[in-house]
Formats: C-alpha cells, sequence, structure tokens
C-alpha cells in the first residue's frame, strides 16, 4: 500500500495526476457507491443550489442571513480564488488543512478501486466534512449542471435553481430547454423545488411536476419590488418589509436574494430566521469576483463573468457606475466558451483591452482574444482612445492597466476564474 499524502497540496496534486488518467464517465453510479461505503449523510437540512449564474451568490446570501440568525452552517462552494480550502465553510471560515486531509483520507480508504475523478474526489470529501461538523444546515453549490453532478447524490430538502442560460454546451445541451431539464435534476419528490429564473423553462417545470416537487416559481409563488431605499419579499406564507439591499451589488441580486429568502420560508419551521437577522445577513454578505469593486482609485471591478448572459449583467452594472474617463479591461477566457457572446455586451464601455493568457491548457490564447476584441475598434478611433495589448498571464495585463491608468479611470477584470484569480494574487503579493 502506497504512503498517502500528508499534507493539502500533495493530496491535490496527486488527486490531479489520477485525475489525468481517468476516463470521465458522466454517470453518477461510482460516486454512489463510495458515498454508500462512506455512509455520508446529513443530519441537519439540506439546500442544494444549480444554475448558470447566481448560484455563489445566492449561496453567500444563505449563509450570512443562517450564520447572522446564530445557526451553525456548513457551506460547500467553488471554485476557489486562492486557496483550496475557500471552498469549504464551517461557521463562516474555511476549513483548516488538517480537516480536509482527514477527509481525504477517509474518501481514500473507503473508495477501494473505484475511479474517481478530482471533482467526484473533492467533493466526496468536503460534504462528508460538512456532514461531521454538526452543522445545523448545509449549504451545497452544484458545480457543472445538476442532474449528473456529484453533489446530486445527497438528497436535499431545498432545490434552487437560479439563471438558466446557454453554458457548458458540450455536456449540457445548447438550449434553455435541455439545460433547464439538467438544472432540474436536483429537485427531489415531496421537496421544495425553488426557480428563480424570470423564464422558466417548460422541461423544468415539466420535470419539477412529474416527480411530485413542490414547485415555487418566482413571479408565481414569491416575489419582489423594491425602491431607491429599500425592498421587499413576498412568498406563499411569509411578507418580509423593509429590506436592506444586498451588499453584492448588480442587477440581479435581488432575484438571488429572493430565492435564498423562499429557501428560509420553506424551512421556517427547522430554521426560523427573525426579521432583523435577515436584514443584518443581507446588509453584511460578501462574496469575491461577483461585480466586486475594490477600494481606492483609479475604480477597479473584479468580476468572473464568462457567459453572455453574465457578460451582459456585468455591462449593465458598469454602465449604472457613472462617468469614468477610460476604461481598462484585463481579460482572458477559456476556448470553449461564447467569447463572441461575452465580449459583445462589453463593446462599447471598454477603450483600453489588455488580454492574457491564463494557466490552463483550456484557455483561448491572447493573440486569438486580441483578434476578437481588434475588430470593437469604433470607425476612426485613435490610439489614445482605443487600443489592444497582449500578455502572458493576468497579473502581467492588469499591472499594465495600473501603469497607464489615471484616478478618473476604472479597470474591470473578467472572464474566467482564473483572470479573477490571478489578480487576486498579485495584489495580495503586493500587498506583503
Amino acid at each position: 500500500m502506497p504512503m498517502l499524502p500528508t499534507t493539502l497540496p500533495d493530496w491535490l496534486a496527486l488527486i490531479e495526476s489520477r485525475h489525468a488518467e481517468t476516463h470521465i464517465d458522466m454517470g453518477l453510479d461510482r460516486v454512489r457507491a463510495v458515498k454508500e461505503k462512506m455512509g455520508l449523510q446529513f443530519a441537519c437540512p439540506v439546500i442544494m443550489v444549480a444554475g448558470t449564474n447566481g448560484k455563489g451568490s445566492t449561496c453567500a446570501m444563505l449563509e450570512s442571513v443562517l450564520l447572522h440568525a446564530g445557526y451553525r452552517v456548513g457551506l460547500y462552494i467553488k471554485p476557489h480564488f486562492l486557496d483550496f480550502n475557500e471552498r469549504a465553510r464551517i461557521n463562516g471560515e474555511m476549513a483548516s488543512d488538517a480537516l480536509l486531509v482527514a477527509s481525504f483520507d477517509f474518501v481514500e480508504s473507503r473508495r477501494g478501486d473505484t475511479p474517481l475523478t478530482y471533482f467526484e474526489f473533492t467533493t466526496l470529501a468536503i460534504m462528508h466534512l460538512i456532514s461531521q461538523a454538526g452543522v445545523d444546515v448545509a449549504i451545497l453549490e452544484v458545480g457543472l449542471g445538476g442532474r449528473l453532478d456529484a453533489v446530486n447524490v445527497v438528497d436535499a430538502d431545498v432545490s434552487i435553481v437560479t439563471s438558466i442560460d446557454i453554458d457548458h454546451t458540450a455536456w449540457l445541451g445548447d438550449t434553455r430547454e435541455e439545460i433547464g431539464f439538467e438544472k432540474a435534476g436536483i429537485f427531489r419528490p415531496g421537496k421544495t423545488a425553488i426557480c428563480s429564473d424570470p423564464l422558466a423553462p417548460q422541461s423544468l417545470v415539466q420535470h419539477a411536476g412529474s416527480i411530485g416537487a413542490d414547485l415555487w416559481l418566482i413571479g408565481r409563488d414569491f416575489n419582489f419590488q423594491g425602491d431607491q431605499q429599500q425592498w421587499s419579499y413576498g412568498g406563499r406564507t411569509q411578507r418580509r418589509n423593509s429590506l436592506a439591499y444586498p451588499a453584492l451589488r448588480g442587477a440581479n441580486q435581488l432575484l438571488n436574494a429572493s430565492a435564498a429568502l423562499a429557501a428560509l420560508e420553506a424551512l421556517r419551521m427547522q430554521l426560523p430566521c427573525g426579521a432583523q437577522e435577515v436584514r443584518t445577513g443581507l446588509a453584511l454578505v460578501e462574496l469575491p469576483g461577483r461585480f466586486q469593486v475594490l477600494a481606492g482609485r483609479p475604480t477597479t471591478v473584479l468580476d468572473v463573468a464568462h457567459n453572455p448572459h453574465a457578460s451582459s449583467t456585468l455591462a449593465q452594472n458598469l454602465g449604472a457606475m457613472g462617468f469614468h474617463r477610460y476604461t481598462y479591461a484585463v481579460f482572458g477566457i477559456m476556448d470553449d466558451k461564447d467569447i463572441a457572446g461575452v465580449l459583445a455586451p462589453m463593446a462599447g464601455l471598454v477603450d483600453h483591452w489588455c488580454v492574457a493568457d491564463l494557466p490552463s491548457p483550456r484557455s483561448a490564447s491572447s493573440s486569438a482574444l486580441a483578434d476578437k476584441v481588434a475588430a470593437l475598434r469604433p470607425a476612426g478611433a485613435k490610439d489614445a482612445d482605443f487600443s489592444v495589448s497582449l500578455f502572458p498571464d493576468p497579473a502581467a495585463a492588469f499591472a499594465n492597466a495600473v501603469s497607464r491608468s489615471e484616478e478618473n479611470d476604472r479597470i474591470v477584470v473578467f472572464g474566467s476564474f482564473y483572470t479573477v484569480a490571478g489578480v487576486m494574487a498579485a495584489r495580495k503579493n503586493s500587498l506583503h
């Protein structure tokens, strides 16, 4: 029996090296078999969140409100920016290396010769860690899709599907109806199923009906209203008035907040939350990389927008920010994304593009991106007003944008998680 790793970096390296050799069979049979051998189950309510965009925000709002209500909360969220530990949170704190290593050891001791991908192995380990942490509620973010995601071997008490848009077409299909069906795979018979997409696909509605889930649709079963100062939520049995706007900025956050409050309404007997706890939780929620505006000048915005839906939301949010002389974009993205669809909403907003290679074999090359971005040049634009520059990594692209921008300018870092993570890491190093 070979020696098992004793540190988290060594464990992650081992799982990654195995992953390269593991053929991805998209079913859940292997993960379910290992889950049974682990005896993995939760002794508390489980909230599962899927969706194309908005799932991280919805998870963060649920976590914040429940923590302020005094509950012990476990959260599985992904991907991470700087440390793998960001994916597993117990009571608002990242899990320690020691806890993660112990969970990896446990999965390894139970899996026998069943091969698991990197994502499957780490998902089982983190769900085990949360199940053993004595939490009052577990919040699990679904990765790709829903039906075939490793998280879906667990039965949720409340399942939320946020927005449904075209992404990961190779796995999920290329229409909203096909993708909606995949997301609806997290619904369970007799349990609450929430959809906060204002145009819920018929496939999702039909699937919920066919299995006997209790479907809550925004606009039908719950809704929100807002003015300049505050907003209110109305559900099937609960109203919440005079709420502060969520600390997460952006146009879609009331949809996400409403989904979170609908989930809490469904669980009100097990996890009651008072009005003040809801207000405070929403007012203080934090989530890196989602329209995150950094302190200082020039204005710097970090956003992981990497599909057309997220990009048009980002453009809308940037448009509402007020005047900036020039906008610099630090941009890098995966090659399998709808790059033209991501760039289109940003075309009239960005003056100077700093495009970057990313540390992934799946990323689009900076030279290919530069060709696509150059096509956005306004007719007759002078070089002082429009430029495209290429960089080997996001840190170099960001350093260039910082060196050229003045305090009335704006820098927008967007595209892949790798793009935002690269800039976060560079800023962290420069602060030390």
